[in-house]
């Protein structure tokens, strides 16, 4: 009974109002400076592809990778957060609210990007990314677009895409909104009220995640399918959330914020669960290139014949080593996971891995006959982080980053591993 009514120390700092402040101008900056570079070197470098006698810049491609990346973190955010309440989890008390805070906070400005620079051009006509299937010359010509194209088309993918965004804000708001009105009430009420809807909310966020999958990633190739591509992304949007939840927590503590509330055994469940979803990402790849390998499928296999093929095969090397085996060996030790400066490094791994797991995905539909890499790429990622991190910063300095009044808030700060 003592672990339930242990209380925060006193003399403990859970807001940082003043450090957002400092952090969101800086942020803002950053991001507009990065996408406005990102948009200049789209309209001088020249890198192009042509896509049935449209020339597509490049920067259409890096875009999507940078948004495809920053949007993975936000809903693994979503998905920790609906995830507490349905398993009841008492020892992610204390880091709870960073994920709600990231999810509710970002997804608006991911929103606002997407349909900026990913939506907005299809839907006007300029193909963008979708150029295999957006272009109404191919949907006559290509039989098997024309057959997709009741899915398939500008319209009905800008609407999908953005019905996709509020579902997945109103979930974030919906769960942020009670968590911050039990600050204030207390009790058991709210905690029973989001167990009992986050139970069909995950549904609808596991089949909204699956087609949002389907349709920002895999229809840039629209002539190939997986089934279980949409498990594909959300193991990386898991992987995110470990681990940007281990850096967020680590940098707050930096800063003088959670110092005590936040101990080493979270950290250590944190590593746990990087390590677990670590496995479970190189299992659906895996599966995904086995069964798509056996069956020899020519609609299955025009996926991987660059990546196999050309010189992207050595970034397919590279994830298996860098994002499978490397990181699996390390984090099977417990000490990986409780010494922080080795669970930083290896968040920051993944994390960098992860994004080479989305260029992987992206980028050899732009240029399927050898790697690429280009300024637009590095200038995307730093556009759309900044604002990201702006976001989130934002939504952090408006609230108290622990849920003082969770009934559960005293088990979590004496929580241990055995």
């Amino acid at each position: 009974m003592a672990a339930h009514r242990a209380q925060i120390h006193p003399d403990e700092t859970i807001t940082i109002e003043g450090l957002a402040k400092r952090m969101v101008p800086y942020a803002v900056a950053v991001g507009v400076i990065g996408i406005a570079a990102t948009v200049l070197l789209g309209m001088l470098d020249g890198v192009k592809v042509e896509h049935h006698g449209h020339d597509v810049p490049r920067f259409y491609y890096s875009y999507l990778v940078a948004i495809a990346y920053f949007l993975s973190i936000s809903l693994g955010m979503l998905w920790f957060v609906i995830l507490q309440p349905l398993v009841r989890a008492r020892w992610s008390v204390v880091v709870r609210r960073i994920a709600e805070v990231v999810a509710a906070g970002t997804l608006p400005a991911m929103l606002v990007l997407t349909v900026a620079g990913v939506v907005l051009p299809v839907f006007l006509g300029y193909d963008g990314a979708y150029g295999h299937w957006a272009n109404s010359v191919v949907q006559k010509t290509d039989h098997v677009i024309h057959n997709k194209a009741a899915w398939l088309n500008p319209g009905f993918f800008s609407l999908r895409i953005i019905v996709y965004f509020l579902i997945w804000w109103f979930m974030a708001r919906y769960f942020f909104q009670k968590s911050l009105a039990q600050d204030d009430s207390g009790g058991t009420a709210i905690s029973e009220h989001l167990r009992v809807v986050s139970a069909p909310s995950m549904v609808v966020f596991a089949l909204s995640l699956c087609f949002a999958a389907f349709d920002l990633l895999m229809s840039v190739n629209p002539h190939w399918f997986s089934t279980i591509f949409g498990v594909y992304y959300f193991a990386g949007c898991a992987i995110s959330v470990f681990a940007t939840l281990s850096l967020f927590a680590m940098f707050l503590q930096k800063c003088g914020v959670l110092t005590r509330s936040i101990t080493v055994e979270h950290y250590h469940d944190l590593g746990k669960l990087l390590f677990a979803f670590i496995f479970f990402w190189s299992y659906i790849a895996f599966s995904q290139f086995m069964l798509i390998w056996y069956a020899n499928l020519p609609e299955e296999t025009i996926w991987y014949q660059p990546r196999m093929f050309t010189s992207w095969s050595y970034l397919s090397i590279w994830l298996l080593v860098a994002h499978c085996i490397f990181p699996f060996l390390c984090m099977l030790s417990r000490w990986t996971k409780r010494i922080l400066k080795l669970l930083a490094f290896f968040s920051l791994w993944m994390m960098f891995m992860h994004y080479w797991d989305i260029f992987y995905i992206v980028m050899p539909e732009f240029d399927n006959t050898g790697f690429t890499f280009d300024y637009s790429d590095i200038t995307a990622l730093i556009g759309v982080g900044g604002i990201f991190v702006a976001a989130a910063a934002h939504t952090a300095g408006k609230v108290k980053l622990i849920p003082v009044r969770d009934p559960n808030l005293g088990a979590s700060l004496t929580f241990e591993n055995f």
